[in-house]
């Protein structure tokens, strides 16, 4: 773990279930502050997106919404665990063993999925049939005359089954490792952003040992 490690206190929410409406959880987000991705580790030049995030969990998923303006937006692929970082792109990853290995969850700006465990250098992809599991709400629009025209939101529950690996049935009292990005690979002005910093020279959101620190309460 690095110096100065972010910690987040993640709010249960007990009158929401992963089979409620996801639209629901939009209006409950309303009551809380985003959180911004405030780290640039690799500069590029061009107009810096603005990246936010409200997370929440429940008795049986994580709850996720992304808010992000930029100058690019680009959304290219549509098929689960298509490389969607390639697009206007935000990421969730979590390890839970306090070790090196984790899940990484990325969707572009349309809601299309990437997921996959392991450890850095060693991943595997989640097998579809689960993805599809995941209840996504994605909704964009522009505004002309704004340096950061492109205004999108994904809304995400991610049930705790997708953690195929662990045998999770609550989250309450633990404290788990992630980081949040952002970025987008092929934009015309490609960009990296994250919640926890990293420190190294090139551009690599694979490296748990720059994960913050959640606390479920």
């Amino acid at each position: 773990m690095t110096i100065g490690m972010n910690e987040l206190k993640i709010p249960f929410l007990p009158d929401t279930v992963f089979n409620d409406a996801i639209t629901e959880l939009n209006g409950i987000f309303l009551n809380y502050n985003p959180v911004s991705l405030g780290y640039e580790p690799w500069p590029l030049p061009g107009d810096k997106p603005v990246v936010g995030f409200v997370m929440a969990y429940g008795d049986d998923a994580i709850y996720l919404k992304f808010n992000v303006k930029e100058k690019y937006f680009r959304a290219e692929y549509t098929k689960p665990n298509d490389p969607v970082y390639k697009d206007s792109c935000v990421e969730f990853f979590i390890g839970f063993d306090n070790d090196d290995t984790y899940y990484n969850f990325e969707f572009n700006g349309l809601g299309t999925p990437y997921a996959a465990y392991g450890s850095p250098g060693k991943r595997e992809l989640l097998d579809v049939s689960l993805i599809k599991d995941i209840k996504i709400s994605a909704a964009n629009h522009t505004v002309q005359d704004d340096d950061l025209p492109f205004s999108w939101e994904l809304t995400l529950a991610i049930p705790f089954n997708l953690f195929y690996r662990h045998s999770i049935t609550t989250l309450k009292d633990k404290v788990c490792q992630a980081n949040f990005y952002k970025c987008g690979d092929e934009l015309p002005e490609p960009h990296f952003f994250c919640w926890n910093n990293v420190t190294t020279p090139k551009p690599n959101f694979h490296q748990p040992e720059y994960f913050g620190k959640l606390i479920f309460e």
